[in-house]
C-alpha cells in the first residue's frame, strides 16, 4: 500500500514468494473453485466449485446488469471426497459446524495426519510464558494443564500461532531482564496495529423461491470490484463482497426487529416466514487499516481462571475504516435492489464478531519498525517463530485464512531448511 497509495509499509514479500504455497496448501486442505478470476493472477484448483444455486444466479445477474466483477465462490470445502474430509452435501449448516466432515477445520483438514507424522497434540493446555537463556534463545514453554498443574516444556525453537490477540498476549506476558517489555519486543510494537476487518452485512428477501437453506455457507459467489483503492471514494483501500445464503426461520425473523411485537409474533409471524428459504445476504469484508493506537496489551485487573492476566483490547474505528464500511454498505443496498428484493435489511457493523484478528506482531526488514522478518522469524529470539494473522502489515480486503496458512508453511519449510545452523539452547 506504500508503494501504490502512499500509505502504511510494504510488505517485506510479495504475491510471488508466496503463490506456490497458496497452490500447495489448497491441494492439502481441498478446496474448491474455479481459476480464470480477471480480478486475481492467474490460479488453479484441483476441484471444481459448488453449485451458484437459484440466489447465487440472481445476484450474479444482477452484477452482470450493474457491470460490476464477481466470480463463483472458492471454498474450503470439498465438492469430491478429499482425504479425511467428506463431499459437500449442501446443507448450508456451515457456520455451526458441518454433520457431514466435508467442512475444512483443521480438526479434519489437517490433525489426522499431522498426528500420523508423529505430532504430538495436547489439548487443554494453557501456555503461560515463554522463557529464555541467558544467551536470549527461547528454551521451555511454561503451561497449566486443566487441573492446574504446571509444565515446563523444554524446547529447541518456539512456534506461536495464537493469532492476533493470543500471540501478542503471550509475548506480553513473556518478560525477563533480556526482555523487560515483553518477548521480541524492541520495536515496541507488540500488540501495536491491531486490524480486524470490522465487517457489514445487508440482507435481501424476496418473493420468489431461491432455496436459500442449501450450502455451502461460505460465499456462493464473491466481487472484487471495489477491493482496491480508489481515492475518489474519499478513503484508502477497498471491500470484498461476499454472498452468502440464510437459512432458518428465527434468521428471517431478526431481518424484521424494527416491526412492532404485534406485526412479528403470533398469526403475523406467517406473513414474515413465508421469506424463509428466500434470504440472500452479501456480506462486506472491509479492509481494515494498521494504525498503533488500535492495540493488544495487558489488562491490570481481569485474569483468566488460572490468574494469568487477561488480554485488554483497545479499538476504535478509524475515519478511513468507518468512510470504507458507509460506502460498502451503499454498494451491497444496491446489489439487492438491481436483484429485485422484496425487503432489504442492513447491519452497518458486526459488533459481535469482527471479522479477522490480525497485524499486532507485523513482519518486516527492518527490526525497529517490526516484530518478526520475512519468514516469520524473530528479530529479537531466533529461535521464534510467529506464523499467524498477527504478522500481517495490512489487512487487504480478502478473507486472510489462505494466506495465513500460506504463510506457516512458508516458515515451517525455512525452519526445517536452515535446522543445521539454527542455534539453539544448551
Amino acid at each position: 500500500m506504500k508503494t501504490l497509495d502512499g500509505i502504511c509499509d510494504d510488505w517485506p514479500i510479495s504475491y510471488d514468494d508466496l503463490e506456490p504455497y497458496y497452490t500447495r496448501i489448497d491441494k492439502v486442505i481441498g478446496v474448491a473453485g474455479l481459476g480464470g478470476d480477471p480480478a486475481y493472477p492467474p490460479q488453479d484448483f484441483d476441484m471444481p466449485p459448488h453449485p451458484l444455486g437459484k440466489g447465487g444466479l440472481i445476484a450474479a445477474e444482477a452484477l452482470n446488469k450493474l457491470g460490476w466483477h464477481w466470480w463463483p465462490g472458492t471454498q474450503a470445502i470439498p465438492t469430491f471426497k478429499h482425504k479425511n474430509l467428506e463431499q459437500c452435501v449442501r446443507w448450508g449448516v456451515c457456520e455451526t459446524g458441518c454433520p457431514a466432515g466435508a467442512k475444512a477445520s483443521f480438526d479434519l483438514a489437517y490433525w489426522p495426519q499431522a498426528i500420523e507424522a508423529g505430532t504430538k497434540l495436547v489439548t487443554g493446555a494453557r501456555v503461560r510464558e515463554i522463557t529464555v537463556n541467558e544467551s536470549g534463545l527461547a528454551d521451555a514453554v511454561i503451561w497449566i494443564d486443566r487441573e492446574g498443574r504446571e509444565h515446563r516444556q523444554q524446547t529447541s525453537a518456539v512456534v506461536m500461532a495464537a493469532n492476533g490477540i493470543g500471540t501478542a498476549r503471550l509475548l506480553l506476558l513473556s518478560t525477563s531482564n533480556k526482555h523487560p517489555n515483553g518477548l521480541a519486543n524492541s520495536s515496541g510494537l507488540v500488540g501495536k496495529n491491531l486490524m480486524l476487518h470490522p465487517n457489514n452485512a445487508v440482507v435481501g428477501l424476496y418473493d420468489e423461491e431461491i432455496e436459500s437453506w442449501k450450502g455451502p455457507a461460505g460465499q456462493l459467489i464473491y466481487s472484487l470490484e471495489f477491493a482496491e483503492t480508489d481515492v475518489r471514494r474519499g478513503f484508502y483501500g477497498g471491500s470484498k463482497a461476499n454472498l452468502m445464503p440464510l437459512p432458518g426461520v428465527l434468521h428471517i425473523l431478526e431481518m424484521f426487529k424494527d416491526l412492532p411485537f404485534e406485526q412479528r409474533w403470533g398469526d403475523a409471524v406467517h406473513n414474515l416466514d413465508k421469506y424463509a428459504g428466500r434470504a440472500l445476504n452479501w456480506a462486506g469484508n472491509i479492509g481494515d487499516l494498521p494504525e498503533e493506537t488500535n492495540r493488544i496489551t495487558l489488562d491490570r485487573d481481569l485474569t483468566d481462571s488460572d490468574g494469568i492476566p487477561a488480554p485488554r483490547i483497545d479499538y476504535r474505528i478509524s475515519e478511513n475504516t468507518q468512510k470504507n464500511l458507509d460506502f460498502t454498505l451503499e454498494r451491497l443496498e444496491e446489489m439487492h435492489k438491481a436483484a429485485g428484493a422484496a425487503h432489504i435489511a442492513s447491519t452497518k457493523l458486526w459488533r459481535e464478531a469482527p471479522g479477522h484478528i490480525l497485524g499486532t506482531a507485523r513482519m518486516g526488514n527492518d527490526p525497529a519498525t517490526s516484530v518478526v522478518d520475512r519468514f516469520g522469524r524473530s528479530h529479537d529470539v531466533s529461535n521464534l517463530f510467529i506464523v499467524d494473522g498477527s504478522i500481517m502489515v495490512t489487512s487487504g480486503a480478502m478473507n486472510p485464512t489462505a494466506t495465513i496458512t500460506a504463510l506457516a508453511l512458508r516458515a515451517a519449510e525455512h525452519i526445517a531448511e536452515t535446522a543445521k545452523g539454527q542455534r539453539v539452547p544448551s
